[in-house]
């Protein structure tokens, strides 16, 4: 039977808490390997943790159907094509629909012998120096650290990671100006609830990305029968010169094969990045399993079959994107996009009147406000953020100075 963390107790019995607190959960023993909750008026049973998951896996007791679906349809959300589900359906009254929606993208790593030899694989001599700068680059300006919490993780610090990994996805989403589900209260609150057992019991797993204590990149992963699944992934937008979503693919693709997992999973949604990386594109199914027999059963899987297909094709025209635009503007009138500073650098001809400029302290809020233009100070100079100063004019809200090891520059604030 294949380990699937959205079927452990943890997960159902908190996503239940959170979305249909007081419901019972319903299990079938024609049924492997999944959950149910009952919709309130109608016999449709639908899947725990709905789409929120990132691949249900079941496997059907021909033996026992027959008797468990009489007048019931069963609703399965996000069905993976290169399941280990089962077709072999020899129920005299069973039906299935298969309802095709997102695409997904896998990196299957069996081929590959460690993280070295994929990327011989993988990419050009040209592609992999590109990446290898990106990693050396990160790694020279910043006190970097990466760290894989896997089985073991203080609460403390949990609760730290979870604050950061927050406040970066508003950040992230404020800048692009649409909606995102999982920063919604109820699901933000299960995800962080339920990711801390998860942990515990090596069903998930938080990468980090730290610029000394600081976290700028932050993933939610699951382990699902040998595969690590990408599900939530977030970086500082004010690292983006220094390419650190590449640089965060690489270490988990190496701590993927580190560990002798098969496969690292993308999951839903389609984004060019994806293509590149992974070697198997496929797509996930809704599947309807219903009593045939039964008029009620039938009309209901297909109405249910026909909403999907609606909303499949409307996502195809992009108007989901165009929707979450939409709600972004309507529920978030008082925000204000994130703006990129104006600023320019310009050669600092001398030190001399120096002693008319201030310190900005590297412990301060001040010094984390010049996080986009220290980025890019570093990144064009190739300094590090540990032998940085920064000074501004006394009296003067627009001009500082940026002092590295090597390069000195005058830094001019652009009024907006």
């Amino acid at each position: 039977m294949f380990n699937n963390p959205f079927s452990t107790k943890v997960f159902t019995t908190t996503w239940m808490q959170h979305f249909q607190a007081g419901s019972p959960i319903f299990t079938f023993l024609s049924l492997k390997g999944i959950d149910f909750y009952k919709h309130s008026l109608l016999p449709v049973y639908i899947n725990v943790g709905r789409n929120m998951t990132k691949g249900m896996l079941y496997s059907i007791d021909n033996d026992k159907i027959d008797n468990e679906i009489r007048n019931k349809v069963f609703l399965i959300y996000d069905v993976p094509v290169h399941s280990e589900t089962t077709d072999s359906f020899r129920g005299k009254k069973l039906k299935r629909e298969r309802i095709k929606q997102y695409p997904g993208f896998l990196l299957n790593l069996e081929s590959y012998e460690d993280y070295n030899d994929y990327m011989l694989q993988t990419f050009s001599k040209n592609s992999r120096y590109k990446l290898n700068k990106y990693k050396k680059r990160l790694e020279s300006c910043f006190d970097i650290r990466y760290k894989m919490y896997h089985g073991k993780m203080e609460v403390e610090e949990y609760q730290l990671v979870f604050e950061y990994f927050e406040a970066l996805l508003k950040k992230r989403f404020l800048q692009k100006q649409i909606t995102n589900n999982n920063l919604e209260s109820k699901e933000w609150n299960f995800y962080k609830e339920a990711t801390y057992p998860m942990i515990l019991q090596k069903d998930a797993a938080l990468f980090v990305i730290y610029n000394g204590k600081t976290p700028i990149a932050v993933t939610l992963n699951y382990i699902q029968s040998n595969t690590l699944i990408d599900a939530i992934t977030v970086f500082d937008i004010d690292y983006e010169k220094f390419h650190l979503g590449s640089v965060n693919i690489m270490k988990l693709i190496e701590w993927t094969l580190d560990n002798k997992l098969r496969a690292f999973d993308f999951s839903k949604g389609y984004y060019e990045y994806k293509k590149r990386w992974t070697n198997l594109e496929y797509h996930f199914e809704y599947h309807l399993i219903y009593d045939g027999n039964s008029p009620l059963a039938t009309f209901l899987a297909w109405n249910i079959k026909n909403y999907f297909k609606l909303k499949q094709f409307l996502r195809e025209k992009d108007i989901n994107t165009k929707f979450h635009t939409l709600t972004f503007l309507l529920k978030s009138k008082k925000a204000v996009k994130v703006e990129k500073s104006k600023f320019s650098f310009s050669p600092l001809e001398k030190e001399s009147g120096l002693e008319h400029y201030k310190d900005i302290s590297k412990n301060s809020e001040d010094w984390e406000q010049f996080r986009t233009m220290i980025s890019e100070f570093l990144y064009l100079n190739n300094e590090s953020e540990k032998d940085l100063s920064i000074k501004q004019l006394s009296n003067h809200k627009c001009n500082f100075v940026f002092i590295g090891k090597n390069h000195s520059v005058l830094l001019t604030i652009l009024e907006q």
